[in-house]
């Protein structure tokens, strides 16, 4: 669903960043940002429209009662309900249209955030001294991760709330934040992000349409400036009175374009890193859940307290050390490459950072806790026999073994008491298989089991390598940018931005969630189940197996992309050849004519001296 926020933006990017330059750009990303807020707001409004969250649970009927406690069944006066049958509120469910509420505010959010990077960029850049504008587009993109860091942490504080706050008694929430079945008041974040989209709008109201290029500010140079943007104005309006002329320009700009090679593939290495690196972003998360046992909400902090803050600085700091020495595109080049292969070599270290992982009887461990299954259905023992016990769903209980159940009915768990989070299941025949207690002490609680210590230091380990890797790649990022940003004619540059933005969104954006969710998909080795029988998400991976697929597709993508990059450094050094060699021919050409300029005054000198001496002999 998501994907089509992309869509809006794709749909109206590349028209926007070429007709956007020649109107007024900030007016332009005022718009774009309402339209953000408006569509921000949209999608959370099937929240308030909807029923409250039915998660996924076993639950069985007596004589007299029903309960949700997948307990061991004993006796025939009780029987297991089958999520099969479908009531009629399911089918309702099924037909419900509240996903078109997402769909709509998604497509909003990508039309509106179409004008602000490329429109955004060209105005900074056209304004802005060359040797300065790499330094501040290294601040505005700076600035750009800020947003995500305090994003990264409203989505940590927001998957900490239940999604029905508010209007359900959390005490009787059986969930736990680790838990694969808790769900988040994703809603929240969404309304506070349309609210900020709004504000944002407003400083961009007051920016005028043009700016005096910097370092013309004084009053005769600017008067002078002011001239001749009033005359390129005069003349552009000129030129835009027929819309006939204005689409003719777009398709010889974008032939341009597509015939020039540095810009071409520059977008061949973008279309490559992007996938690696939407990927890698959009799945992190889920990793290290399933790697150190971490909630949803705790990977979330982490990551953005650990990796967004460093960007920043890369990002700083790179656009900084550009202004600083004055890197020619050729050195950018090299500085974008040299930096992207140490961090390329580091990421591998990842690949070692395992911990134990999480022991799951029937699924990663066999039922006395020693033997490893093959991952097939090995959900029934001897201990859990004589159990009606389904095996499709997911409702995990902790033994006091330190091992997870799928179900306090596949524990062997007869009894329990209490309510809520604190339900302790009692008499738990599996348990025994691996520990020494006895029967009747036999315990389990709701829940998975925490990992091991030695989990949180390799996360510790996992979120040092991230911190630096993603320092050195972001202070090549800015050099890198602006390859992209110097291969480009200034009346060339907006669009140019747009179709790069284009490009990465359409064979990025879409397909490398696709592609990674599906590939991941292939390590799932427990599916769950809704309330209405029909397949729901993955509810336990194989860590080993997700660890090398997600890992090494990242970086077969991003080896493929050094590909091009070593084409850029070709051509780029052949262009530094030829303009050093045109150089030294003008400046061999302007020496020539000196001497030739120097000669011919000499000859003049010469012939003015021979002239007084043949006067001053005839006075003789």
């Amino acid at each position: 669903m998501l994907h089509f926020q992309t869509k809006g933006n794709l749909l109206v990017i590349a028209f926007v960043s070429y007709f956007g330059a020649k109107l007024h750009r900030p007016r332009i990303i005022t718009t774009g940002c309402c339209i953000m807020g408006l569509g921000c707001c949209i999608m959370g409004l099937p929240h308030f429209l909807m029923g409250r969250y039915q998660y996924e649970k076993a639950v069985y009927s007596s004589n007299s009662s029903s309960s949700s406690m997948s307990l061991c069944i004993a006796n025939q006066n009780q029987s297991f309900i089958p999520l099969e049958e479908i009531s009629p509120e399911c089918i309702k469910e099924t037909k419900s249209r509240m996903w078109l509420y997402v769909l709509l505010g998604n497509i909003l959010r990508g039309i509106g955030e179409t004008p602000i990077a490329p429109l955004g960029l060209s105005y900074v850049d056209d304004f802005a001294k060359t040797e300065n504008s790499p330094f501040y587009i290294g601040c505005v993109q700076t600035v750009a991760i800020i947003g995500p860091l305090f994003g990264s942490l409203l989505a940590a504080f927001c998957a900490k709330l239940h999604v029905d706050i508010g209007s359900i008694n959390l005490a009787d929430i059986t969930l736990s934040l680790t838990d694969t079945r808790w769900v988040g008041a994703w809603w929240l974040g969404y309304l506070i992000c349309g609210l900020v989209n709004v504000l944002a709008a407003i400083p961009f109201c007051f920016l005028p349409k043009t700016l005096p290029k910097e370092g013309l500010e004084d009053e005769a140079k600017l008067s002078i400036e002011i001239s001749k943007n009033l005359l390129k104005e005069t003349e552009r309006n000129q030129h835009q009175d027929s819309k006939q002329n204005i689409m003719k320009d777009f398709l010889p700009c974008l032939q341009r374009l597509s015939l020039n090679s540095v810009y071409v593939l520059f977008l061949c290495i973008t279309v490559l890193q992007f996938n690696a690196f939407v990927g890698l972003i959009t799945f992190m998360p889920k990793y290290i859940e399933t790697q150190y046992g971490k909630s949803a909400s705790e990977a979330i902090f982490l990551l953005g307290v650990y990796n967004l803050p460093v960007i920043c600085i890369g990002y700083f700091l790179g656009g900084l050390f550009m202004k600083r020495f004055k890197v020619t595109i050729l050195q950018a080049a090299y500085i974008g490459l040299c930096t992207s292969l140490i961090e390329y070599l580091i990421y591998f270290l990842a690949f070692a950072l395992v911990c134990k992982k999480s022991e799951v009887a029937g699924l990663t461990v066999s039922y006395t806790g020693h033997e490893q299954v093959s991952y097939l259905d090995a959900f029934k023992s001897d201990c859990n026999l004589n159990c009606t016990c389904p095996t499709n769903t997911w409702d995990p209980v902790c033994g006091d073994n330190g091992i997870t159940y799928i179900t306090a009915c596949l524990a062997g768990c007869e009894s329990s008491i209490k309510a809520g989070q604190n339900t302790v299941f009692k008499n738990c025949s599996c348990l025994l298989e691996t520990s020494a207690t006895l029967y009747r002490n036999a315990s389990a609680v709701p829940g998975q089991c925490q990992r091991e210590e030695n989990c949180d230091t390799m996360l510790h380990y996992h979120l040092i390598l991230s911190l630096l890797c993603c320092l050195i790649y972001s202070f090549g990022g800015i050099p890198g940018y602006m390859v992209l940003i110097r291969s480009l004619k200034p009346e060339e540059k907006s669009l140019g931005v747009g179709v790069h933005f284009l490009i990465a969104r359409a064979f990025a954006g879409i397909p490398s969630p696709i592609s990674y969710g599906a590939i991941i998909d292939t390590t799932c080795l427990k599916w769950g189940t809704t309330r209405c029988g029909t397949p729901g998400a993955c509810r336990m991976y194989d860590a080993d197996a997700y660890r090398l697929v997600f890992l090494g597709v990242t970086a077969a993508l991003r080896a493929m992309s050094y590909i091009p990059c070593a084409f850029i450094i070709i051509i780029l050094k052949r262009r530094h050849v030829q303009e050093k060699n045109k150089t030294s021919m003008n400046d061999g050409m302007e020496m020539q004519n000196e001497e030739q300029e120097n000669n011919s005054v000499d000859k003049d000198n010469v012939q003015q001296m021979d002239s007084l001496h043949m006067q001053s002999q005839s006075n003789l």
